[in-house]
């Protein structure tokens, strides 16, 4: 059965783009999970851009606007399981988009894959309204401070009212300094449970430069152990810490 998981936020700039990249990534390579990652933010689309994929012929737009079919959008990513389905870079590409489509368009790939990840658009407007009906879950990404946090407040809100299944926060760019709130204040105010916090770590600005997740760009980094544990926390599954040479080993096939 193939779970579609909203990744939402009340703000931009908070990491849904690099959760639903790095996420993703977590669940094809270590957990052997097919996945599909899909970039719903069609007004300001990115996640094709952390993945250095620059040329897609056919996108969500053309799917959305009824010129394609959802699966001729559908690329493979250089890891196994991986694929991902991107939105236009191009602004002529927003005519005749109807976003009211993306429920039923995201519901044909039912069947074909373990997990859906859905990169939605900040805030509660259409696109991510749109975003959160295609959804059958949702994980809210939020910063540790008081405004992020009221708009996960919000969104929260709104789940409930849509009928969509809240997982939790996934809290991050933590720096745990005195003056962010805690988890247990962001989880008292949001009503919600606080999944994972994942903390600020320069790897991502780097990883992010080199059109890489961090995942694969240094495994071992703080912010990456943090990712594996979230994408094992989803489906059930213990990420374990490995030494450099289990993942070698594993890399090519030696080792489990």
């Amino acid at each position: 059965m193939t779970r579609i998981i909203g990744i939402l936020s009340g703000k931009g700039g908070v990491g849904k783009t690099t959760t639903v990249a790095n996420v993703g990534t977590a669940l094809a390579s270590y957990f052997k999970k097919n996945v599909i990652i899909v970039d719903c933010n069609i007004t300001t689309s990115h996640l094709s851009l952390y993945l250095g994929m620059y040329y897609s012929p056919v996108t969500l737009n053309q799917v959305l606007t009824g010129k394609a079919r959802i699966h001729e959008a559908i690329y493979d990513y250089h890891v196994p399981g991986l694929r991902v389905i991107p939105a236009s870079l191009s602004l002529k590409d927003l005519r005749g988009v109807d976003i009211s489509r993306l429920r039923n368009t995201i519901k044909k790939l039912s069947g074909e894959a373990d997990i859906v990840l859905l990169d939605a658009a900040p805030g509660l407007g259409r696109e991510a309204m749109a975003t959160m009906r295609a959804s059958d879950e949702v994980l809210f990404i939020s910063t540790p401070f008081v405004p992020s946090t009221m708009d996960i407040i919000k969104s929260h809100q709104v789940a409930l009212e849509v009928g969509v299944k809240p997982i939790g926060i996934m809290l991050n760019m933590v720096g745990k300094e005195r003056y962010e709130l805690s988890t247990d204040e962001v989880e008292q105010l949001a009503e919600l449970p606080v999944t994972i916090s994942v903390p600020m770590d320069k790897n991502v600005l780097r990883s992010l430069a080199l059109k890489t997740p961090v995942v694969l760009y240094d495994p071992s980094s703080p912010a990456s152990r943090q990712f594996f544990e979230l994408a094992g926390r989803l489906i059930g599954e213990k990420y374990r810490i490995e030494s450099f040479i289990t993942r070698f080993l594993r890399f090519f096939g030696l080792s489990r």
